[in-house]
């Protein structure tokens, strides 16, 4: 049977670069923002829930236009619960196909913004948080030009803050570089193989 790793930081931490890294090292990773993308594309099971919540924020072709729901969950405080109602459930079988396919590796990687808040470390066998100082973390997130301060805030406001991830965590991947970062997967792997050889 599969070792569970769930992979989980702040937006702006770094998650996407370290899960590369777990991929480079020959670990299958499910995505979790790949697969909502994924799904949100036309005719696709959560471009329709969308289509049903929020007809503005589906374009000509069908598909999710992220940044007018980015907006309309800014502009209103049930919109988002209501999204993970419809979408959580479609992301969580296709989760739960990507464990069946790989049953028989050795370690599986869960990459999930949202792993502690939404009860999915209970599933892991362990989890590893992305770290790195929140000035370093906001100068990351506005540096890519796609979302405003208030955006940040609002999706940190939604989240579990940084040190009580770390605290909560089985491993701490720092990201201050990729050198660090890629030393903190190389260990964490190594780890988990010792434990389970033992």
């Amino acid at each position: 049977m599969s070792f569970i790793l769930g992979l989980t930081g702040s937006i702006g931490m770094g998650k996407s670069t370290t899960a590369k890294m777990f991929a480079e090292e020959g670990i299958p990773v499910w995505d979790a923002d790949a697969t909502v993308h994924r799904l949100y594309q036309p005719g696709q099971p959560a471009a329709l829930a969308v289509k049903s919540l929020f007809t503005n924020a589906i374009d000509p072709d069908g598909s999710v236009n992220r940044a007018t729901l980015r907006a309309l969950i800014q502009a209103d405080p049930t919109a988002l619960d209501r999204l993970n109602a419809a979408v959580h459930p479609l992301v969580a079988a296709d989760r739960a196909a990507f464990i069946a396919a790989h049953k028989d590796a050795e370690i599986l990687l869960l990459d999930v913004p949202l792993l502690y808040e939404i009860g999915l470390d209970k599933a892991c066998d362990a989890v590893a948080v992305v770290s790195a100082p929140p000035e370093v973390q906001r100068q990351r997130v506005l540096d890519r030009g796609a979302m405003t301060e208030a955006e940040f805030q609002t999706i940190l406001a939604r989240q579990l803050p940084d040190a009580e991830k770390r605290a909560r965590a089985d491993y701490i991947i720092p990201t201050t570089s990729l050198e660090a970062a890629r030393q903190a997967v190389k260990q964490v792997l190594t780890d988990i193989r010792r434990a389970k050889d033992a």
